[in-house]
């Protein structure tokens, strides 16, 4: 079962806070600021915090910057996730995804149905990897922010935790780049 090792040292990873929405301004963001306030607590640094409409263009440019970013480790955003004609943040994702986490919506699903039942197939949280960056896409949702951090990437972004965790495999995801 999974469980914090004590005799290993805590890494703090730099993450970026983009909040997708057409109508939020910073001052309004509680999603993103739940997620704020929950990397922080955790030890972990705010790298960056934007604030972007539902359009995939922009919101897959501001992906590929984070990504090129050397002060940038993890990027999860909040918004942007559903069904209506402006969810477009998990198309913006997959356009700048090399390798999906396909296990990551399917946690999270399982984690939302504990919390609203059925009403968790609306959502399409994702995850992925790119230029050695991880990116997550999360509902707008207060709520399923707070699951999301709480159940699946406090421990996952935790390099203490066992049997394994994305941190420890970070220096190898753009290994591909590399070799030549």
């Amino acid at each position: 079962m999974s469980r914090i090792d004590d005799s290993k040292d805590f890494i703090p990873v730099r993450i970026a806070i983009l909040t997708v929405s057409d109508s939020r301004s910073l001052a309004e963001d509680r999603s993103g600021q739940v997620l704020v306030d929950r990397l922080t607590a955790a030890g972990h640094v705010l790298a960056d915090r934007r604030i972007l409409p539902d359009e995939r263009d922009q919101i897959a440019a501001q992906l590929r910057l984070w990504v090129q970013d050397p002060e940038v480790d993890v990027v999860i955003s909040t918004g942007g996730t559903g069904l209506t004609g402006r969810d477009v943040t998990v198309e913006a994702h997959r356009d700048v995804y090399e390798k999906e986490i396909d296990a990551f919506g399917t946690v999270f699903t399982w984690v939302s149905m504990q919390k609203i039942g059925t009403s968790a197939v609306q959502s399409r949280a994702t995850g992925g990897v790119a230029g050695g960056t991880y990116l997550f896409a999360l509902p707008g949702s207060p709520g399923a922010c707070k699951d999301a951090w709480d159940e699946i990437l406090l421990k996952q972004l935790d390099f203490r935790h066992r049997p394994c965790n994305f941190v420890e495999i970070m220096p190898r995801l753009d290994e591909h780049l590399r070799r030549k």
